[in-house]
């Protein structure tokens, strides 16, 4: 998955930037990816509709995941009745409107119910995607409490700022982000091996609780 974004900052997006965006996911289609991550919005908060519908027509038949755009948008619910309304993203990547997916479970819970209620209707699968702040200490209770309403995936970095190798430092300047030129932004195999084990280990017991009360499992 691709993330199509011309440049950091908000999600409004100016024609000449849009068109970049559309020949960004042209390329990208030439080399085969699984799919794109984009998203755009409008000046009062709401998601733009006929922006993203032109970015999603480029990109299918490929997957299409609208991004954290979606968290900055002025409501949820909105938000995501005006993404459906597009046709054709297969997830939302979402903290739920909250700095992470943990402080926010009634909205992840009120977006997964709704979208699961509408998967009979739409003709392609829409998956709420659970972002921000998930580590093998948050990942429990936010399986607990999604797991039912049939979470299918989560996202997360699993990474850190490790301290920079440079002995010299130039005062005064800075070109980067976080921790800036002295920090390096690292992946963590242990932090998303950790995730993993855990996850699949309550997937695994909960998919067996199922399975005992004859309970249809929808990821099977």
């Amino acid at each position: 998955m691709v993330m199509i974004r011309p440049r950091t900052g908000d999600f409004l997006y100016s024609e000449d930037e849009i068109e970049v965006m559309l020949e960004d996911i042209r390329v990208f289609k030439e080399y085969n990816v699984s799919g794109v991550v984009l998203g755009a919005l409008k000046a009062d908060g709401r998601v733009d509709v006929d922006v993203t519908k032109r970015l999603v027509d480029e990109a299918l038949p490929l997957q299409v995941c609208f991004h954290r755009a979606f968290d900055m948008t002025r409501d949820p619910a909105e938000a995501l009745a005006d993404v459906i309304s597009i046709g054709g993203v297969s997830r939302i990547l979402t903290s739920g409107h909250a700095q992470t997916a943990l402080e926010a479970l009634d909205t992840l819970e009120s977006l997964c119910v709704k979208t699961q209620q509408l998967a009979k209707e739409l003709p392609w699968v829409l998956n709420v995607l659970p972002g921000s702040g998930i580590n093998s200490d948050s990942v429990g209770p936010l399986l607990d409490a999604l797991l039912p309403q049939g979470l299918m995936e989560l996202h997360l970095s699993g990474g850190g700022w490790e301290e920079s190798a440079m002995v010299h430092r130039k005062d005064g300047l800075g070109m980067g982000v976080g921790a800036g030129e002295w920090g390096v932004w690292v992946t963590s195999e242990a932090k998303v091996r950790a995730v993993r084990r855990f996850a699949d280990a309550v997937w695994k017991e909960y998919a067996g609780s199922m399975e005992e009360a004859g309970t249809p499992n929808s990821a099977e």
